[in-house]
């Protein structure tokens, strides 16, 4: 059964994808505060809203990407970085394909538990980057010749294709651990890092919200108000997130999607 869309749910959907536009350009984790809209504020089922969140934050992913690009050789060395992203295409196919056989039902249910995940990953993004750093040996992030030392090796692309296969499922806080394997490939300083991150986040959610497009499972009124949202929060409301800082946006994110998962939790159980 589809929810009626009405132009309540749209500004509910822009209004929300104009803060998430914004933590997006400097912390990652908007679907952590798009998604529990989506559900509660305009009533969609869980796989729909699932889908639809992933079309309409695709432009914020993209602007992403161009943020962190300097052009200082970006673009040959993220050319040169095609094992990353032909496994994160296909991992971006498998995931999508595996969350449209889910039932709406059983999606419900294990949509709290990733959320939670995601929360907690983005609440310890420090200590994960403090011993990502320490595992490629890196004191200084902007050392010269560290970009030399890359090798996209067989264990971090094996990595980064379960990665993207929980990306094409549901999304939230892939950023952090695409990052973990750019580290281990020791693909360059952490600018860089975001730039092929953002790229392969556009990769995923790209050949995700074209499945779920195919299947019919977008609802378009919904998802090109997120994109117009999210573009503007991220054009416009990015000023705002940096002033906040990362971290501080990290963590305003982190406790709106465990308080999100804890009701959600609460919510299935009563109605178990």
């Amino acid at each position: 059964m589809r929810t009626v869309i009405s132009l309540v749910h749209c500004f509910y959907a822009f209004a929300i994808a104009i803060p998430a536009g914004a933590v997006n350009s400097v912390a990652g984790g908007g679907t952590l505060l798009t998604f529990p809209v989506l559900l509660y504020g305009c009533g969609m089922l869980h796989n729909r809203a699932n889908a639809t969140n992933t079309v309409g934050l695709i432009p914020a992913a993209f602007m992403g990407a161009r943020g962190f690009n300097s052009g200082n050789g970006e673009r040959a060395f993220a050319i040169g970085m095609w094992p990353f992203y032909a496994v994160s295409f296909f991992g971006g196919v498998v995931g999508s394909v595996l969350m449209f056989y889910t039932p709406n039902d059983q999606f419900k249910a294990i949509v709290p538990w990733m959320i939670l995940m995601a929360a907690v990953i983005f609440l310890l993004n420090d200590p994960i980057n403090n011993y990502l750093r320490k595992l490629r040996g890196e004191h200084d992030a902007h050392a010269p010749g560290v970009e030399t030392a890359f090798r996209p090796n067989t264990k971090a692309l094996i990595f980064q294709f379960f990665v993207a296969v929980y990306g094409g499922y549901f999304g939230a806080g892939i950023g952090i651990m695409m990052l973990a394997a750019l580290s281990i490939m020791r693909a360059g300083d952490i600018y860089r890092m975001n730039f092929l991150k953002n790229l392969a986040a556009v990769t995923i959610n790209g050949v995700a919200s074209v499945i779920f497009i195919a299947l019919g499972l977008v609802e378009w009124p919904i998802a090109l108000s997120m994109a117009v949202g999210a573009v503007l929060g991220g054009w416009f409301g990015a000023g705002i997130a940096k002033k906040i800082g990362p971290r501080w946006a990290r963590r305003i994110v982190s406790v709106v999607g465990i308080l999100m998962s804890v009701w959600m939790f609460i919510d299935h159980f009563r109605k178990a």
